[in-house]
């Protein structure tokens, strides 16, 4: 029940720009944003904004708000609506995985932040970055993190969730699309 007047205000913390949603587990919370550094964000459909700048991961006390970690590196943009990252964190298992705009996959120790590990869709994998980037958040199956990544033979990617080993690798398509990968039963 929602008390009268509404609920109480406990912290806000500034963050930078970003689609992306929160993810809490544990006690923390993750965001994941785009501190811009230069460039014009014009927001023009079918047009690429050029930005530099960097991608963060933050992690926060749930109950303070404290930063506890960030996890950050430079990220030029050539995307629409070029303001920060699109997909929602994941954690599982005492690790989060980020995928960036650009196509920029990593996994980190959720409460220290050590990266385990990293993939670059762009340099393995010959992906493009589909117009407003990258924005199907990875799907966790079983000991697979599935993303839809794209290039020749690999629209969608299983990576393994310890070691970022390629597990497998299937389909063709000119851009990923935006929807996050799901899993579904059909006829049995």
């Amino acid at each position: 029940r929602i008390p009268d007047g509404g609920w109480k205000l406990r912290w806000r913390k500034d963050i930078q720009l970003g689609y992306s949603g929160p993810a809490v587990a544990n006690g923390l919370i993750y965001v994941f944003d785009y501190a811009k550094e230069k460039g014009s964000i014009v927001n023009k459909a079918g047009t690429r904004d050029e930005l530099t700048g960097l991608e963060r991961l933050l992690c926060m006390d749930a109950r303070t708000g404290e930063l506890l970690w960030k996890d950050e590196y430079d990220r030029p943009y050539a995307v629409s609506y070029g303001s920060g990252p699109r997909t929602t964190p994941a954690v599982f298992k005492g690790l989060v995985y980020a995928l960036g705009a650009e196509g920029h996959l990593r996994c980190l120790d959720a409460r220290t932040g050590e990266r385990k590990w990293t993939r670059d869709f762009k340099k393995e994998f010959g992906a493009e970055t589909p117009l407003w980037g990258h924005a199907a958040s990875p799907l966790i199956y079983g000991d697979s993190l599935i993303c839809m990544v794209g290039g020749d033979g690999s629209l969608v990617v299983a990576f393994d969730l310890l070691t970022g080993r390629e597990q497998w690798r299937a389909l063709s398509s000119k851009e990923t699309g935006y929807c996050p990968p799901s899993l579904m039963t059909h006829n049995g």
